[in-house]
């Protein structure tokens, strides 16, 4: 930093804000620090009483804070996203569209632990709105060194851009609603319609429910059913426990070519379990998921919308944040679950 005439300031950078005021009507910063000094700054500069100002001059080898944080969003973008103009030396990525948002944690941590550079994101897995803000960045100082900036751009080259967004698919669900009890007409299904207005939220179209009694045969029967109609996913409620009658988990794992498991570390639920029939995922989801309005199955269903295929290590994993605090108002996502 150094102190120089104003008229000799130009292209420089401000060092600090200049404050102006104007009696009884305005007083603040007429100047930020790390604004570039224009040709027509000079006159105003004069009026505010600043002949001389603290400034930072840029070498060939510097990058101001506003051109550094262009260039890291630039690097750190990908599919669905974009980059607002720098406001204070940061610049937000935001989100094209609603979906789910995709961070690269290795890259991620890679570039923030190169000095005075700082990626701030939400968590990966977040279902995010159009427009929402999903990454801030900037750099520490108001000038930093391209040698920093090039890196960050080498990181994103080879392992992939850090923040994108994945569009939530029409896929068509069908709800296979288990139990002897609504099969029977003995009480109301109030089951497949919390089921249905899920599939709709994050995305999907419900092609129908269908009822099966406690017989593995009849909800495997039903499921086939529902994939032969065209179903990109089955959803069953019900029956998911170790009580006598509960057969549900037999019948999903019958008619699976693969079980990826039965039981998450999530609570509210434990006993959902996942498989695949060919392609086609197979939820069967816990009683909870009538009675709670955040379960497992806002932590999976997203991401089976999104056209991920799911293994094993993604149900583990949930476990650190898997546990909901049932809060009086819920926030979610806007909360530690699922984090």
């Amino acid at each position: 930093m150094k102190k120089v005439k104003v008229e000799d300031a130009v292209g420089m950078v401000l060092a600090h804000d200049l404050t102006k005021i104007v009696p009884g009507q305005f007083k603040g910063a007429a100047y930020k620090k790390g604004h570039i000094i224009q040709l027509e700054d000079i006159d105003k500069l004069k009026d505010m009483g600043k002949n001389h100002i603290n400034v930072i001059e840029l070498t060939d080898n510097d990058i101001h804070e506003d051109d550094a944080a262009i260039r890291i969003g630039k690097a750190i973008s990908g599919y669905k996203v974009y980059n607002t103009q720098p406001s204070e030396g940061k610049v937000t990525v935001k989100a094209e569209e609603r979906g789910l948002l995709k961070i690269n944690v290795k890259a991620l941590e890679l570039v923030n632990d190169i000095e005075f550079i700082i990626i701030a994101a939400l968590h990966n897995n977040t279902v995010v709105e159009k427009d929402q803000a999903v990454v801030g960045t900037r750099i520490i100082p108001l000038t930093i060194e391209k040698e920093r900036i090039e890196k960050i751009e080498e990181i994103c080259k080879e392992l992939g851009s850090i923040v994108s967004v994945k569009e939530l698919k029409p896929l068509k669900a069908g709800i296979v609603v288990t139990g002897s009890e609504v099969y029977d007409g003995r009480i109301k299904d109030k089951f497949g319609p919390v089921l249905e207005e899920k599939v709709k939220h994050y995305g999907g179209l419900s092609i129908g429910v269908k009822y099966a009694s406690d017989n593995s045969q009849m909800i495997e029967d039903t499921i086939k059913a529902f994939i032969e109609e065209g179903a990109d996913v089955i959803l069953t409620s019900g029956g998911m426990s170790v009580d006598a009658d509960d057969v549900t988990p037999t019948a999903i794992k019958n008619i699976s070519d693969r079980v990826i498991t039965y039981g998450a570390p999530v609570l509210p639920g434990s006993m959902f379990m996942l498989a695949y029939k060919g392609d086609t995922p197979i939820l069967g989801v816990p009683a909870c998921g009538m009675y709670h309005k955040t379960t497992v199955l806002d932590l999976v269903l997203p991401r089976i919308m999104a056209g991920e295929v799911l293994n094993r290590k993604d149900i583990t994993s949930l476990g650190h944040g898997g546990l909901c605090l049932n809060c009086p108002v819920c926030q979610y996502p806007v909360c530690p679950f699922g984090k």
